[in-house]
Order: structure tokens, then C-alpha cells, then sequence
């Protein structure tokens, strides 16, 4: 049963109403913003679209040999998302929202969650091959989402078409390896009670399934970053990988952010000497010993730590390559690989990992040198 809505909520609502009174029935300037200000511009796009608030949208499906094309191009960030969104689902049973998870154009390609789909508000938005952007079904957390690039959250009549009032969202952009937007990660709740911290639940699921499509990426080097006094080894990191010569071949939004955005290896390629203020063999030379670097210069002039680590493919490469030589890679450091490759495989869930080996968590974290 819902509780009753609080007097705060009850004047969120008044507010809103007030506001698509004055936007969206008489075409007036807003006295008073609304809680976000994309908001307004995303319902200024509906009105130049033609859309009018009380008509219904049209939860149009694509095709179907579309729908299979989308699915192949998003193979990748739908077998590292599914057992997140597994997790998120957990994390979000009692609270009536379920997760959407839709390409860079607004397609669903996966939904998780307890959706009642004897509700038609809800089963005619959690289906794959339906178009939820903003230029079919008007402003949501979806559309906010590939348009902002940054998380939202977005309440009943804050949705552009009456029909959507009983919408409440949460959305956050989804970053590949090459700083590109590929989807976006939904919360939705009908009828449900406004909870605007989900906007933070959706957006650390969104960078958890960013640091699996870059592990995912090959590389021969993945280089963990962290600002000096923080821990390293932890989700938060930024994450760049290297190919074998020094090439960027993938970076997490947060490596994004602190290296002065190596997005545009988007359009050019960028090499590790254009990032740091040394030569990147000091880095390789690194990951051999195992070695944590605590002061490493950028070329914008901070500093960071940093933690270069093997992909465990190149570690099982170089044991055959030195059992060739005669010079058979050290037990510890097959174990390490081995290790390494489990968790790979595991998209990062130590959990996974650690059970498919017959292990310990604890023994998983001590073994790779990270924190528990």
C-alpha cells in the first residue's frame, strides 16, 4: 500500500502542475523554475515538434529485422550489463521501479526488475525494440539522459504528455571505451513514490557497466588512476588501457575527467606520452614488479597514482612465450594471471570469480595486490 504523500511532496506537485499550467496550457514564461532547467528546454522541444501535451505517444516498436541489428551492434554492452543489472534489481525490489537499459537512441535492449506487467503503463515501456526517445514518447529520463549526458531525475508531471504523469525516473548516460555515449540506464516507477536518490544508485551501476566495457576492450596494459590520499584498486579509479606500444585503446569517464579528456581518441589516436610526463616503458617496467606508482606527472601538470596491471592475457601470452624460451613464466605469477583472467571473465565480480576458482574473496583481493 503507498503511504500518503508528505506536505513537501504535495507542494512538488503543485509546483509542476503550476508550471505546465503556465508553459504547456498558456504558453507563458515560468515565475518560478522548475527543479531541473533541461526540463524546460526538453518540453520547448516537444512544442517545436508539434507535440501537444494532452495527446497520447506512441510506444512504437521497431521493426523486427532493426531490433536484430541493434542487438548485434550492442552484444558487447549487453553481456557486461545483464549481470549488473541483475544486482540493481536486488537492490531496488521493495521499492516498485524496475531498470531499462536502451541503445544510444532511446531503443530498449534489455529490461531487469519486478515489472507488473499487469499494469499497461508499465509493460508498454519495459519492452525490448520499443522507441522510448524523446522524439517519440516527449520528455523522460531517457531522452534527458542521451541529451544532457549526465544523470537526471525526473517526477510524474515533469514528463512532457499528460499520459506520462504517472512516470517518476531516474537516468544516467552510458560511456564506452572510447568516450562515446552508447545508451543509458533507467529507473522507472509507476505510481511510485518520488525517490530522487536513485539518480545516484543509477549513475554508479552506469559507471560499473562503463569499467566492464573497458575491460572488455583488449588491451595489453590496463593502468588504474586515482588522486593522490585515495585508494587505489577501488571502483572509483580511472581506468586507462594500452596497447602493447603505448596506444590508448580505452578509458572509463572518470580517466576522462582527471587526463584532461583522452576522449578524443575518439577522432585521433592518443598515446600514453601524450597523457604523462614520462615515457611510457616506466609504466610497462612497472607492471612487471607488481609496482604501485604514488607520484605520477601528467602533462597538464597534476600528479596522480597510479597502478599499472597486466591483462591477464598478456601474461598467459608471455608464459608461452617464455615456456617456448625455456624460461617457463614463476608459478606465482601464473597463479596471478590465472586469477586475473577469472575476474576478467567475471566482469569484475570478485564474488564470481573467487567461486569459480574454489577460493576465498579474501584470497582473490591478497593474490592481485587490491584492497578488500
Amino acid at each position: 500500500m503507498r503511504p500518503p504523500p508528505s506536505s513537501s511532496s504535495e507542494q512538488r506537485l503543485s509546483h509542476i502542475g503550476a508550471a505546465r499550467q503556465a508553459m504547456l496550457v498558456e504558453g507563458r514564461a515560468l515565475n518560478a523554475p522548475l527543479s531541473a532547467p533541461w526540463i524546460q528546454g526538453s518540453w520547448q522541444r516537444c512544442l517545436t515538434m508539434g507535440f501537444r501535451p494532452q495527446e497520447h505517444p506512441s510506444f512504437d516498436m521497431v521493426a523486427k529485422e532493426a531490433l536484430q541489428r541493434i542487438e548485434e551492434a550492442n552484444h558487447t554492452l549487453l553481456s557486461v550489463a545483464r549481470p549488473l543489472l541483475g544486482r540493481l534489481g536486488q537492490a531496488i525490489a521493495d521499492t516498485r521501479y524496475f531498470a531499462i537499459l536502451t541503445n544510444a537512441e532511446g531503443i530498449v535492449v534489455d529490461v531487469s526488475g519486478n515489472i507488473d506487467r499487469s499494469d499497461p503503463r508499465a509493460d508498454v515501456i519495459a519492452r525490448v525494440g520499443v522507441d522510448l526517445s524523446e522524439r517519440r514518447v516527449g520528455t523522460t529520463a531517457i531522452g534527458a539522459a542521451l541529451t544532457e549526458l549526465r544523470p537526471v531525475w525526473l517526477h510524474r508531471g515533469e514528463h512532457f504528455f499528460d499520459a506520462n504523469s504517472a512516470y517518476s525516473c531516474a537516468g544516467a548516460p552510458l560511456f564506452g571505451p572510447d568516450g562515446a555515449c552508447v545508451g543509458m540506464l533507467d529507473l522507472t516507477g509507476v505510481d511510485a513514490m518520488e525517490r530522487p536518490e536513485l539518480r545516484h544508485l543509477v549513475a554508479r551501476t552506469a559507471s560499473k557497466i562503463e569499467n566492464a566495457l573497458v575491460m572488455a576492450k583488449p588491451h595489453c596494459l590496463l593502468v588504474r588512476l586515482n588522486w593522490p590520499g585515495y585508494a587505489l584498486g577501488s571502483e572509483g579509479d580511472g581506468m586507462l588501457c594500452l596497447d602493447g606500444d603505448g596506444w590508448v585503446t580505452a578509458a572509463n569517464t572518470t580517466a576522462t575527467t582527471m587526463l584532461a579528456n583522452p576522449a578524443s581518441l575518439r577522432d585521433m589516436p592518443l598515446h600514453a606520452n601524450d597523457v604523462f610526463g614520462f615515457s611510457h616503458h616506466l609504466l610497462f617496467d612497472a607492471a612487471k614488479r607488481a609496482e604501485t606508482l604514488p607520484d605520477v606527472p601528467l602533462r597538464s601538470g597534476l600528479h596522480v597514482q597510479a597502478m599499472p596491471v597486466y591483462s591477464a592475457d598478456e601474461l598467459l601470452t608471455s608464459s608461452a612465450r617464455s615456456n617456448r624460451a625455456g624460461t617457463p613464466l614463476a608459478l606465482k605469477d601464473m597463479e596471478t594471471a590465472l586469477i586475473r583472467k577469472a575476474v576478467e571473465q567475471s566482469r569484475g565480480n570478485v564474488s564470481v570469480a573467487a567461486k569459480s576458482l574454489g577460493i576465498s574473496r579474501a584470497t582473490v583481493y591478497r593474490k592481485l595486490g587490491r584492497p578488500s
